[in-house]
């Protein structure tokens, strides 16, 4: 059994903010998969995809590790069973990076991932935002500017292609079939 997390937060006032890009991920897989409606276990929006899980933590961003462990405890897993899909300021807008493990490089959501599983081996898949200028908090929270929302399509089918990589590819593999430079 694998699980695949997307972090967000809950509430209206938080869609379509940048810092919901794993949950517009995990809402992406759900739609194209045909998923249906969620059930609501593990403090979370829960779904079963075949061998795996769908799991969108609604404890707030900064507690999303309390949902991920509950799901993580009641399928007996492993860390690498886990893939943690969220945003990173750190990257340009829309660019994907597969990782097996490593820090939470700053980002709350994951940190509190990492800390409720009590390793840095946890897969992770980032979705850029690009930096810009002002508030790193504005700028995460955020709504997507018209031009963003354009490429939003895109960038979920490339997520979803991620996805499936990692559930098909050792993580080495994966690896370097997401991580791939973007052919200009």
């Amino acid at each position: 059994m694998k699980l695949i997390a997307g972090l967000g937060n809950p509430g209206t006032e938080y869609a379509f903010t940048r810092h919901n890009m794993g949950w517009m991920s995990i809402d992406h897989l759900v739609q194209r998969q045909g998923l249906g409606r969620a059930l609501e276990k593990f403090r979370g929006e829960f779904w079963r995809w075949g061998e795996a899980v769908l799991l969108k933590p609604l404890t707030f961003m900064n507690l999303s590790g309390m949902s991920v462990r509950e799901a993580f405890d009641f399928y007996k897993m492993e860390p690498e069973d886990v893939l943690v899909i969220y945003d990173d300021l750190a990257l340009p807008y829309g660019r994907l990076r597969l990782r097996a493990q490593g820090s939470a490089g700053g980002h709350n959501g994951l940190a509190s991932v990492l800390g409720a599983l009590g390793t840095l081996k946890v897969p992770r898949l980032r979705i850029g935002l690009g930096n810009a200028p002002g508030s790193m908090v504005n700028r995460v929270l955020g709504h997507l500017t018209p031009e963003e929302r354009e490429h939003l399509p895109d960038i979920l089918d490339r997520v979803e292609a991620a996805v499936n990589t990692w559930l098909t590819l050792d993580i080495q593999k994966a690896m370097s079939r997401v991580n791939e430079p973007e052919q200009e």
